[in-house]
């Protein structure tokens, strides 16, 4: 099956939409294929700022409906203490919350970007999605993230190599309870050394220190601006260190 012909079968769906290469490109694809969706970006304290930017961009760019629920995350008991299977209550509660949305508005449908590179076994939110009865037409498609970047680069969108970006909460480890004032040190952290130029990197949080990793090629950056980065992430952390086993 093609997502033409998938939308052709299915004209009127609500859109999971986080402003990343896949959910871009599903939302595009349903367009182009003439269905009736609504893309719907749930913001919380989980997102970066820049994401809910790159969604807007995105939707206005397509002329897609767009809607954006506030979830107040951090209230959810279970996800908050941060237990390894966190991602799977995250994911009940947000797309809980999108489908009682698009009920509202009359889409009886929910659909998410999830590919047919994913490894369902990698990820304890999919067992979520397959309760709630959430299709992933790119995955049923057969369509790889590769795939994928190829086909939103030749459409002109612009989210075609965006990295993979996962949300804020992955940065703090498993057990250790979430707060709004973590993941907001986080998100500033980040956002400071992207303005820096570093890209695909993350910050985590490790026993109150900035554990940094980065791609191996962006290393030199990183000493050339060492004492820039130790003054103003030391504003927030412990320490700065520097993880030389990933990448």
């Amino acid at each position: 099956m093609t997502l033409t012909e998938f939308f052709h079968e299915n004209q009127k769906a609500a859109i999971a939409f986080s402003g990343g290469v896949d959910s871009a490109y599903l939302l595009y694809a349903a367009l182009q294929s003439g269905a009736d969706v609504r893309a719907y970006y749930v913001k919380s304290a989980f997102q970066p700022q820049f994401e809910l930017d790159d969604a807007r961009r995105l939707a206005e760019t397509l002329s897609a409906d767009m809607r954006v629920l506030d979830v107040d995350i951090l209230a959810d008991e279970t996800v908050a203490a941060n237990p390894p299977d966190r991602c799977y209550h995250c994911k009940r509660r947000i797309f809980s919350a999108i489908a009682s949305a698009a009920a509202a508005d009359g889409y009886t449908l929910l659909l998410d970007g999830t590919n047919a590179s994913d490894d369902a076994g990698d990820r304890p939110g999919m067992r979520a999605l397959r309760e709630l009865s959430v299709r992933s037409p790119l995955r049923e498609c057969g369509l790889t993230k590769p795939e994928i970047r190829l086909l939103s680069r030749e459409a002109g969108l612009f989210t075609w190599d965006k990295p993979a970006y996962a949300c804020l909460a992955t940065r703090v480890p498993a057990g250790e309870r979430l707060t709004a004032e973590k993941l907001e040190n986080t998100e500033r952290a980040e956002d400071f050394l992207f303005s820096l130029g570093f890209t695909d990197f993350r910050v985590r949080l490790f026993s109150g220190a900035a554990r940094l990793q980065l791609p191996a090629e962006q290393l030199p950056r990183l000493l050339e601006r060492r004492a820039k980065i130790l003054s103003e992430l030391k504003k927030t952390y412990s320490a700065v260190v520097l993880d030389l086993e990933v990448r």
